[in-house]
């Protein structure tokens, strides 16, 4: 990660420098753009990867528009690039990407970009067509740390569709959870003066009169505590991590070596033997659904995540011991199932279940793990049918 990093920040130093010089979209293109697809893994002299001047049967597109990138993973498109010259308004253009979007492919990623600022979107709202507003911008004018984080998202080799939705909604709720408290912050409406006195337990009747009355004692009292945040995370413990330390390296490596999953053999049963990979795989779920009751258990078979810890509620079972691993979830994969798992690259049998050849291959598959959750999670689905 760090030499990612490394590299995003003198691409944009790059772009800092060069960009008032990329007068057209061509060369905006050749000097801003490519450098960044090359930096996420996205080889732009490799046909397989990158795609220029993308042309398909976009429904409402004329015939001589074409998408000026096409990313791929696995033979298949998953990420549509519109580009614009490095001066350019992007909000003026996205329309002609949504066009392109709303198309029959399944790509379900988009991007417009002007080399100095990447607006990135998907379709949380209404299945393919695309949102109107961003789930992530990156503007490398007034980047923030974590946005050159986020960017990792995009890389080729850790490009998977469903877990980009599903970090889309998570930045989407996020980026509209901060604008309320921002907005309850500064403004310190009454409903907001009225949360606080209740959550103080203030015991005097809560109406308009008295919330107005306190209204400038709490918007007093956010700034200091504001304040007071500020100053504690600058006091102290800044000024001692800023002292050199010898043991340091040595505390850090330690977490790295214990954290490693090994292999887990069954205390009554050798032939039972939970690997890394199912480690993982429970890792993830448990990481993709926090609030659910999820627990794993081992078998000789297969390995699987129940709800409840109980044996008949299983979201899916995984079968480590072929040559190729296998899935098989508790719903059954219909063809709506099975095309969203072709599009995201992985191959289902004809009995149903799923080449899984890494754990974290399953954030292909989110949609249908939230299925499994949801079929689980009803007692419906479970009551034993008595014969009449």
């Amino acid at each position: 990660m760090n030499n990612f990093i490394n590299k995003l920040q003198s691409h944009i130093e790059h772009v800092k420098r060069v960009g008032e010089h990329c007068s057209t979209e061509e060369t905006t293109k050749q000097a801003l753009i490519l450098p960044l697809l090359d930096i996420l893994g996205f080889n732009p002299y490799d046909p397989t990867k990158v795609l220029a001047e993308f042309a398909a049967d976009f429904p409402g597109v004329k015939a001589t528009e074409r998408v000026d990138y096409a990313l791929y993973c696995n033979g298949q498109p998953v990420m549509f690039i519109e580009a614009k010259p490095y001066n350019a308004n992007l909000t003026n253009h996205a329309p002609q990407l949504s066009r392109y979007f709303n198309s029959s492919l399944g790509v379900t990623i988009g991007a417009i970009t002007n080399g100095k600022e990447w607006r990135f979107f998907t379709d949380l709202i209404n299945t393919n067509v695309m949102d109107e507003k961003p789930f992530l911008t990156v503007d490398f004018m007034k980047h923030k740390a974590e946005e050159l984080v986020q960017l990792a998202e995009f890389k080729h080799d850790n490009f998977h569709v469903e877990k980009l939705r599903f970090f889309a909604e998570e930045n989407q709720y996020i980026q509209q959870f901060k604008t309320v408290i921002k907005k309850s912050i500064n403004e310190v409406d009454l409903d907001f003066v009225r949360y606080v006195a209740q959550q103080a337990n203030i015991q005097r009747q809560l109406n308009t009169k008295f919330l107005e009355t306190i209204q400038p004692f709490v918007k007093q009292a956010v700034e200091q505590a504001i304040s007071d945040t500020v100053v504690k995370g600058l006091s102290s413990p800044t000024i001692i991590t800023a002292q050199p330390i010898e043991p340091q390296p040595t505390k850090i490596e330690q977490p790295i070596i214990d954290h490693q999953p090994v292999d887990i053999i069954h205390p009554d049963n050798e032939k039972i033997v939970t690997t890394k990979d199912e480690q993982d795989l429970y890792r993830i779920v448990s990481e993709l659904f926090p609030d659910a009751e999820l627990t794993a258990r081992d078998t000789e078979s297969y390995y699987s995540i129940l709800f409840q810890n109980k044996n008949n509620r299983w979201l899916f079972r995984y079968d480590v011991n072929r040559k190729r691993p296998t899935i098989q979830f508790a719903v059954p994969i219909d063809d709506q199932r099975k095309l969203e798992l072709f599009r995201a690259g992985l191959e289902v049998q004809a009995n149903g279940q799923v080449f899984l050849d890494k754990p974290e291959h399953i954030y292909r598959a989110v949609g249908i793990l939230k299925d499994c959750l949801a079929h689980c999670s009803n007692d419906d689905n479970f009551k034993r049918v008595l014969n009449a």
